[in-house]
């Protein structure tokens, strides 16, 4: 997908044809240069929209990232489409005349294509299409970003045996209340709430009794 973006966005800005631009009376032809981008839009869009779709597919799951591959292999067959439409005898005199800043200037006879723009853009825009089609069909297998902060994410099995356990637990992204039924840990097992309140035990101060009589 990448590859194809960068083809696409590379390809808007080379030269697709060169054409002369001959006006009335004694004046000689101007050179005149046509780019991708003169010729359609599509390729810029469409390669900016691919360069999108992959942050797009990293980030959607399931059905969703299954529509994302199937928008940019439509984009990819769109662009490939804007290239055969871009590149035909008519296209290319066209743009050469609207090369024109004033007067009566018009294209001088047929402009001239130049291979290595189009080329550029069919491979960009194929490999776009091809990078959409495999999304579709096999991206329901893919991995995702991270999902340990999600609600219905399965809790990791992640014992604690201390109130500082619990805390570091805790930061991993744990919920301890989740491995007893009913959503609460068992009051007095290891790393449970203290009474039943649903509060984590508050580790004992320096100086307290209950720090005397476990040292």
């Amino acid at each position: 997908m990448a590859a194809g973006a960068g083809l696409l966005l590379a390809s808007a800005g080379r030269v697709w044809a060169t054409g002369d631009l001959a006006a009335a009376g004694p004046v000689a032809p101007a050179p005149v240069e046509v780019t991708g981008g003169d010729l359609t839009g599509a390729l810029a869009g469409i390669g900016w929209a691919a360069l999108a779709g992959i942050a797009g597919l990293y980030a959607a799951r399931g059905w969703a990232r299954r529509l994302v591959g199937a928008l940019l292999a439509a984009g990819g067959a769109y662009a490939l489409s804007a290239v055969a439409g871009a590149v035909g005898p008519g296209a290319l005199t066209d743009a050469v005349d609207g090369a024109a800043s004033a007067g009566t200037a018009r294209a001088a006879g047929a402009p001239d294509l130049l291979a290595a723009g189009p080329a550029m853009a069919v491979a960009g825009a194929a490999l776009i299409l091809l990078a959409g089609v495999l999304a579709l069909v096999r991206s329901p297998a893919w991995p995702g970003m991270g999902n340990r902060y999600d609600r219905d994410a399965a809790p990791r099995a992640n014992p604690t045996g201390t109130p500082a356990d619990l805390w570091k637990s805790l930061d991993a992204g744990d919920d301890p209340t989740l491995d007893a039924p009913g959503g609460q840990a068992p009051a007095g097992s290891a790393g449970g709430v203290a009474d039943g309140d649903g509060t984590p035990p508050v580790p004992p101060t320096e100086g307290s009794d209950e720090s005397k009589e476990k040292r």
